[in-house]
């Protein structure tokens, strides 16, 4: 069975025209302000496709010199420095310099105990004196031996006559043949003789030569000795000035020990860490300036007297500088300032707010294309030289007059588009420092 419900009806009245009018009023602004609200939304999209563009500065690359003299540091040091050392074995016995006290070359520095190296010589010269006593005697051997050689020839000169004129008889029948042989066979003898003391002679001779031969050898022996002593006595190789004192009197010294560290200070040298970029404005004769801590007002001339070969492992080469001393007034270990003056070579400068991505000696700029519309951007790796006062040289990779994003309001890629500054947009210029 369906069951239905019947509701009365309702009548709604019929507003007033004061009703009507109010309601009017509020709804026109309502609608007004919405008009004016998708209005605006639509005329300011590309204003702000506009502000999501990065902003950037630009500038010219313009070439220009900005290098300044290099100035590098370096302690000073003696032009040559000596380490005077023993060469004997023996106690000190005397010092008669101490550090700082100025030495002239062969001035005795020190002295060792020297009595035994003198008994070495004393006997030696004992052996000596007993050989050339050898060599006189065999001198008067070798004169003995000469007047038994003239006694000989003597008697057989005299034999050899009376042989002659007895062989004379025995042909004349004066005289038997017999005694006619035996005067041949006498003169015969004599000149064996003869022949005997020649041999003697030369053999005394040869005696006298190896005497000789043997005192030439002591004698050798006794300079050695000589030399020996002579080690007792330390002189100085220079004139100079005694830097460091390595031992004191009473020690023993070895053969080889230091005693003393000498340095002449004619010239000074200043030895400095160039780095390997710059060695091409340095060369081996190249006038410098020297200035000193110790003395501010003063400014010294030098000049390069070596280049090492090889650098450490920072890359940087040793070079040494050498500095008129002639009043000696420049010790040793002062700091030094050295300064090589250098060519000016005008290269592409840039500052270094146009840098990204620097890694050692190499960054990326980024150029900036003009004639596209809007301007995009190029990142570039360029080669970094000198750095002076916030600007770098550009030794590769951004020519003369290209324009550059000098800074920019954010990160930048390569065909990003961006915005010019203001600055920009009025001219090709770059920063002024």
């Amino acid at each position: 069975m369906l069951l239905t419900h019947s509701f009365p009806l309702i009548q709604r009245k019929p507003s007033s025209p004061l009703t009507t009018m109010i309601l009017i009023g509020l709804l026109v602004p309502l609608l007004s302000s919405c008009g004016e609200f998708f209005s605006s939304t639509v005329d300011a999209q590309p204003e702000d496709r506009e502000e999501s563009k990065v902003s950037v500065e630009s500038a010219i690359a313009q070439r220009k010199a900005i290098r300044e003299p290099l100035t590098y540091k370096g302690d000073t040091a003696p032009q040559q420095t000596v380490a005077l050392r023993s060469q004997a074995e023996g106690q000190l016995q005397e010092l008669t310099v101490d550090t700082g006290d100025e030495i002239q070359q062969g001035q005795t520095l020190a002295q060792l105990n020297d009595v035994i190296f003198q008994g070495d010589i004393v006997e030696a010269e004992a052996e000596l004196a007993s050989r050339q006593s050898e060599v006189n005697r065999l001198r008067n051997q070798v004169r003995n031996a000469e007047v038994e050689l003239e006694k000989a020839q003597a008697q057989a000169q005299q034999a050899q006559a009376d042989a002659q004129r007895l062989q004379n008889l025995a042909e004349q029948g004066a005289i038997s043949q017999q005694e006619a042989e035996l005067a041949t066979t006498d003169a015969t003898v004599a000149q064996q003789e003869v022949r005997a003391a020649q041999e003697q002679i030369r053999i005394e001779e040869d005696a006298v030569a190896s005497a000789q031969q043997q005192v030439r050898a002591q004698e050798s022996i006794i300079s050695q000795a000589q030399e020996r002593r002579s080690y007792s006595t330390l002189r100085s190789p220079l004139n100079g000035v005694v830097l460091d004192r390595e031992t004191d009197p009473g020690n023993l010294v070895q053969s080889g020990d230091e005693v003393l560290t000498l340095g002449d200070f004619e010239n000074v040298k200043v030895r400095v860490l160039v780095s390997e970029l710059a060695l091409g404005d340095i060369q081996r004769g190249q006038q410098v300036e020297v200035t000193l801590d110790a003395f501010p007002e003063e400014t010294y001339s030098g000049s390069v007297t070596r280049i090492a070969p090889s650098a450490n492992d920072s890359r940087q080469v040793p070079v040494e500088v050498q500095v008129p001393n002639p009043d000696r007034r420049i010790g040793r270990g002062l700091l030094a300032r050295v300064t090589f003056p250098r060519q000016d070579v005008e290269r592409v400068v840039i500052p270094e707010t146009a840098l990204h991505d620097e890694e050692g000696n190499t960054a990326t700029v980024f150029t900036l294309n003009r004639d596209q519309d809007p301007p995009t951007v190029e990142a570039q790796t360029v080669e970094l030289g000198e750095r002076v006062n916030d600007e770098v040289e550009i030794i590769s990779g951004l020519e003369e007059n290209m324009p550059y994003v000098l800074r920019s309001s954010g990160s930048l890629s390569s065909g990003d588009e961006v915005a010019l500054s203001a600055i920009s947009s009025s001219g090709d210029q770059s920063e002024e420092d």
